[in-house]
């Protein structure tokens, strides 16, 4: 899987890269597993904005992702891979020995045609589920559980693998991409391999144009606003922010500031922070 060029590239696109899809079965969502994404633009229910630099994307239908896979010991034929607008990752159609199907995140390098099975009988390939206390250490997993039957909930976007460390008492540890390493409960479902599509993070957009069909609008420059929309706004010419410490839009210290609770109920699942190397406990 690599990235390619435009065709013909305009001066706004000469820049611009997308992904080889060319691997991609190229069929239509299964009608029975989307719906209609709704659009939210970062309004709440009173029409107001609460997350700015939202809105104007095009439509999208939202596939309905088995996080749990909790069908176990049913084999299941992997009948295509599929583009998903909705998330960085590429998806799967599984087809069940019962008739039943389900979209399931593609691990890296999954071909159609392949058996995908789930369960404690299931076989240390790519693409089956079982409980992380059943993968042996130095196994590179993804869709992993925080709470047994909940679904899946960490290492789900594009070519993230969480590595098994080992065992400690009741907990498996596990090393995540940013350098953590964190106790996982024993009981919790984890799926073997990488997630597919590794090249997405250096795709170049290019151009603000597919930005915007995206659904991300423009963000300016809290010293190019005036002092009535941010605090860094104001001042005559090119002038600096004018205070000792940044601030958000609402007054708030930001850029480098520790926002993290001290009392988070996952502290305890923490056996090294991703911060440690650099000399922080937070």
């Amino acid at each position: 899987m690599s990235n390619k060029t435009i065709a013909i590239p305009t001066p706004g696109a000469r820049f611009a890269t997308k992904l080889d899809n060319s691997h991609l079965s190229g069929n239509k969502p299964s009608k029975q597993l989307k719906t209609i994404n709704p659009k939210k633009s970062g309004r709440n229910a009173h029409g107001r904005v609460t997350t700015r630099h939202q809105g104007g994307r095009q439509k999208r239908f939202l596939r309905q992702i088995d996080w749990k896979r909790d069908k176990f010991d049913i084999p299941a034929k992997v009948v295509s891979v599929e583009y998903d607008p909705n998330r960085t990752a590429n998806i799967a159609l599984l087809l069940y020995a019962d008739g039943e199907r389900r979209y399931i995140v593609a691990p890296f390098r999954l071909k159609v045609g392949e058996v995908l099975l789930s369960g404690n009988t299931a076989s240390f390939k790519p693409g089956n589920a079982l409980k992380i206390r059943k993968i042996p250490v130095g196994t590179t997993v993804h869709n992993i559980e925080l709470r047994p039957g909940k679904g899946a909930q960490m290492a789900r976007s594009a070519g993230s693998g969480v590595v098994i460390q080992g065992r400690e008492e009741n907990m498996v540890l596990v090393k995540l991409p940013s350098g953590e390493i964190r106790r996982i409960l024993p009981n919790c479902m984890a799926t073997i391999g990488q997630v597919s599509n590794p090249a997405w993070k250096t795709v170049k957009i290019g151009k603000a144009g597919r930005k915007r069909r995206m659904g991300i609008r423009p963000t300016v420059r809290g010293t190019a606003q005036h002092p009535g929309s941010h605090p860094h706004g104001g001042g005559e010419g090119r002038s600096g922010i004018g205070m000792p410490s940044p601030k958000s839009p609402w007054g708030k210290r930001t850029l480098g500031t520790k926002t993290r609770n001290k009392r988070k109920y996952s502290n305890k699942y923490i056996v090294q922070s991703r911060s440690s190397k650099r000399g922080s406990n937070n």
